[in-house]
């Protein structure tokens, strides 16, 4: 039964993701064609709003993620599906408003029937909740986790990759460990369906990468820089012979100048927005120890510039300045609450009308971290090309400790990948952060456990449930 399920995967899915979309229109269309018959009928406000909402939902399952079960896990597609559905169902209702305001129906601007928003919206999600963790279930019920090796370098290396890999324990199910060095390497492949290849040098990961490819496993290779430079380059053909070409020049004078004025449109809007909340926490951080308000830090921006970080004091005052730990008992109470939605970060947008900071880019980190990275990965100067950012690539994919190399690459691809629409992208993923727990993350004190160690743990924790 499984196995002819599993050949029936495609058709599974399609019809799981029409008959989702499909409830998710009708619950928001049939509620507003009550109201306005209009849309029943073959008319322009009916073209207009259908338009709108196919549009938009399409826009925005672009930037969050459509509902692709099986692939992630369901509280990011919930978050997904239901922020697309945030924007869709308010453009689609602006739309219809607007087709409204005329003679016959609203002479005056009208949103129309907001009585039905908050419950055309909990229907939504309930569907959304129905279809997303039923839909997994199925997907998981039908197919078993893929049987999966992990080729590495060192023990710090595996550490890092079972870390991601054991948060997916219904995709994959690690089985072996092996050093890229070792002579069995190929025979241990061929004992699994998956391979992850992490930390490995170029050279060998090539080899192992068209292995792979030649015995139809799947793999998983972390990049590297030279990994980026061929992503974001472009297929050219000399005469009839194809290369590929990298122009790594930075941000042009017309990019720059288009980022610029962005940058100074959000940040003007976002101080008028967020004053009264900007307001509160400087009461509340005043009120809790009374000491200073606004925390300015020494951190570096595009070519090296050194300037002064704005941010809401988070941290007792006359306290050691290093990173922040898990459990850091030098976070106040109220800081606590400032670091876990991201509020701490709103007095940076007066950094970015003063120019020393953009809305997107690489985070700006401290000088120390700067040495410091830079020494391990003389490539870290590279995230230098560009402003640094309150948001980025970097920290909606990543988190606080994430590590040094990972949050390069990651900004590496911003950089060379850079378009305006990239930047309106991540600016609406930034929403995604504020839903993430472990966006704020800090790093680990304690000594992690090696994977063996990890995997003989997690037996004995099942062979006792049993």
């Amino acid at each position: 039964m499984k196995r002819r399920l599993r050949k029936l995967e495609t058709s599974i899915l399609f019809v799981l993701r029409a008959l989702l979309y499909g409830s998710l229109f009708l619950v928001f269309y049939l509620p507003y064609g009550r109201y306005n018959f209009q849309l029943f009928n073959i008319s322009r406000t009916t073209a207009v709003v259908i338009a709108t909402y196919v549009i938009i939902a399409y826009m925005f399952s672009n930037i969050y993620g459509r509902y692709d079960v099986g692939k992630r896990k369901s509280k990011p597609i919930v978050h997904s599906l239901v922020l697309t559905m945030l924007f869709t169902d308010a453009f689609s209702i602006l739309a219809l408003s607007i087709m409204n305001t005329n003679e016959k129906k609203n002479e005056h601007f009208t949103i129309e029937q907001p009585q039905l928003i908050l419950p055309i919206f909990v229907a939504q999600l309930i569907i959304i909740l129905v279809f997303v963790y039923g839909g997994n279930k199925l997907y998981f019920t039908i197919y078993d986790p893929e049987d999966c090796i992990i080729v590495t370098s060192s023990q710090h290396s595996l550490n890092e990759i079972a870390r991601g890999v054991s948060k997916y324990k219904l995709q994959y199910n690690v089985t072996q460990v092996a050093d890229y060095r070792d002579k069995s390497l190929k025979e241990y492949i061929m004992e699994h369906d998956t391979v992850f290849v992490y930390d490995v040098p170029i050279a060998e990961r090539t080899e192992i990468v068209e292995f792979c490819y030649q015995n139809m496993k799947s793999i998983y290779f972390n990049p590297d820089m030279h990994d980026v430079v061929e992503k974001s380059a472009k297929h050219i053909i000399l005469d009839d012979v194809s290369m590929y070409g990298n122009y790594s020049k930075g941000l042009t004078l017309e990019q720059r100048a288009v980022k610029r004025i962005m940058d100074v449109f959000i940040s003007v809007v976002a101080i008028i927005l967020t004053s009264p909340i900007m307001l509160i926490c400087a009461i509340a951080i005043k009120l809790e120890d009374h000491g200073k308000v606004i925390f300015k830090q020494n951190r570096v921006t595009r070519n090296g510039k050194i300037f002064s970080v704005y941010k809401f004091r988070t941290m007792k005052e006359d306290v050691e300045n290093y990173a922040y730990v898990e459990n850091d008992d030098r976070v106040t109470r109220c800081g606590r609450v400032l670091r876990k939605y991201r509020i701490d970060e709103l007095p940076q947008f007066i950094n970015v009308l003063k120019g020393d900071m953009s809305v997107v880019g690489p985070r700006p980190e401290m000088l120390t971290n700067i040495f410091h990275y830079t020494n391990e990965l003389p490539e870290f100067e590279y995230r230098l090309r560009v402003k640094a950012g309150i948001t980025g690539y970097a920290q909606i994919a990543g988190k606080y400790n994430t590590s040094p190399k990972d949050k390069l690459i990651l900004d590496l691809i911003y950089i060379e990948e850079y378009s305006f629409w990239q930047d309106i992208k991540l600016l609406f993923q930034t929403l995604i952060v504020l839903l993430k727990r472990d966006s704020t993350e800090g790093f680990h004190t304690e000594h992690e456990l090696n994977f063996m160690e990890y995997k003989e743990a997690e037996d004995t924790e099942e062979e006792n449930r049993e």
